[in-house]
């Protein structure tokens, strides 16, 4: 009886790896893809990377602080890789408006085109906590 147990645990134990190791391929294998060059010659990372470089100067601790409420949620594991994801929004946006100084409504900006839909359902609950009109962002926010 024990050697059946054994060979049950043994089947039970190996499928368990095994979809722990698909899962981990699949994150690692985006994560690859991120990272290929695309025809520029930069990778979506490295464009990232750059636009985060570019704008660090313009950071100011309040607009830290905001970023860091946003990015609240986010479970803490994956915190910094969102973080990041969005800062480089915020400063492509920021490029482009050739802005002096991160702002607020970069801030908002960048974490609306940074972000997936389903996560603006925070946004707008944070917007309505801080007393900021959302409706000069609608044309972001994906609802």
């Amino acid at each position: 009886m024990p050697n059946e147990f054994f060979m049950w645990f043994m089947l039970l134990w190996s499928v368990f790896i095994f979809v722990l190791m698909c899962i981990g391929g699949y994150f690692m294998f985006r994560k690859f893809l991120k990272k290929m060059p695309k025809e520029d010659g930069k990778s979506i990372l490295d464009w990232q990377d750059h636009y985060i470089e570019q704008t660090k100067h313009l950071w100011d601790e309040e607009g830290k602080l905001f970023l860091e409420e946003l990015v609240e949620p986010v479970p803490s594991l994956f915190r910094d890789v969102a973080r990041d994801k969005i800062k480089g929004k915020i400063g492509e946006v920021a490029l482009a408006e050739k802005a002096d100084v991160i702002t607020r409504d970069l801030i908002i900006k960048g974490y609306c085109l940074g972000t997936p839909k389903r996560d603006h359902k925070f946004l707008i609950k944070k917007l309505s906590e801080k007393n900021i009109d959302k409706s000069s962002y609608n044309q972001y926010l994906q609802l």
